[in-house]
C-alpha cells in the first residue's frame, strides 16, 4: 500500500484554510454576496499552492457558504445562509441518529409533544387561509385508500409542516425541520402496517379544525392523542416484531 502524505498534508492545510474564511464569514468580516479573492490572490495570501485553494473553496461551496459565478465579472461570492439547505443538514444527521437506535420511542414521542405543542399554540394564533388550505389539501389525500403508504407517509410529513409552518416563527421552523422530517419518517417506517390512516386522518382533522378556530387546548389535546396513538402503535409492531423474531426457523 502506498501513502500519499503530500494529499493528507493538502486536505489539512485546505481545511484550516476553508475554516478561516468561514469564520470571516460568520463573524461579518466577509459580507454576503461579497467577492473573494482570486485563487491567485488567496493563494499568495495564505503560502499555499493554487490546488489547496481550490480544496479549502470546495469545502466551503458544500457548506452553502459560497457559491461561483461566471464571465467577466464571475469568481467566488459569499452565499446568503439558506435555512432549508441548513436544517437538511441537520436532518440527515438526526435521520442517522434514529435509525441506529440513539433515541428510543419514548424520547422521540416527548420531544414530539414538546415542540409540536408550541407550534400548535403559535399556529392558533398566526395561522392564514393559505396554510389551512395546505392542511385541508394533505388530510384530503390522507382520506384517499388508493394511495401507497409512501404517498400517506409523504402526506403526514407535509401536514405536519404545515402546522411548523404556520406559526410565522422563522427560527423554530428552522429547529422543526429535524422533528418533522426526521422523526416522523422513522416512526412512520415501523408503524405503517399497524396504524390505521382513517384514525391518523382523523386526528389531523381535529388540529386543522382546532387552529381554524384559534383553540389552543383543543389543538394540543388532538396532537397529544395522536402521538398516544403512534407510541402505541409503535409497541404494537415492536411486539409483532419480537414474536416473529421468536418463532423456529423451518
Amino acid at each position: 500500500m502506498t501513502l500519499k502524505f503530500d494529499e493528507v498534508v493538502r486536505a489539512g492545510i485546505a481545511k484550516q484554510v476553508a475554516e478561516n474564511i468561514k469564520s470571516a464569514i460568520m463573524d461579518g468580516r466577509l459580507k454576503i454576496d461579497e467577492r473573494l479573492p482570486t485563487e491567485e490572490d488567496l493563494a499568495r495570501s495564505f503560502g499555499i499552492s493554487r490546488p489547496t485553494v481550490r480544496e479549502a473553496l470546495k469545502r466551503l461551496a458544500a457548506q452553502n457558504l459560497i457559491h461561483s459565478r461566471r464571465g467577466p465579472l464571475g469568481g467566488n461570492f459569499v452565499k446568503r445562509p439558506d435555512p432549508e439547505g441548513l436544517s437538511n443538514a441537520i436532518t440527515a444527521a438526526a435521520t442517522l441518529l434514529v435509525g441506529i437506535g440513539a433515541f428510543d420511542i419514548d424520547e422521540i414521542i416527548t420531544a414530539r409533544l414538546e415542540t409540536e405543542t408550541i407550534c400548535c399554540r403559535l399556529a392558533c394564533e398566526n395561522h392564514g387561509a393559505a396554510d389551512l388550505e395546505r392542511m385541508a389539501a394533505e388530510i384530503e389525500i390522507q382520506r384517499d385508500e388508493t394511495i401507497s403508504d409512501e404517498d400517506f407517509c409523504a402526506s403526514d410529513v407535509r401536514f405536519h409542516r404545515a402546522v411548523v409552518d404556520s406559526t410565522c416563527n422563522g427560527p423554530l421552523k428552522l429547529m422543526m425541520y429535524t422533528v418533522i422530517e426526521s422523526f416522523i419518517p422513522i416512526t412512520n417506517m415501523i408503524v405503517f402496517r399497524v396504524r390505521e390512516r382513517r384514525k391518523v386522518a382523523g386526528f389531523h382533522r381535529q388540529i386543522m379544525e382546532a387552529v381554524a378556530k384559534r383553540d389552543t387546548e383543543t389543538a394540543t389535546r388532538a396532537l397529544a392523542d395522536l402521538l398516544a396513538y403512534i407510541r402505541n402503535s409503535y409497541a404494537t409492531a415492536m411486539d409483532a416484531r419480537d414474536r416473529m423474531k421468536a418463532q423456529p426457523q423451518a
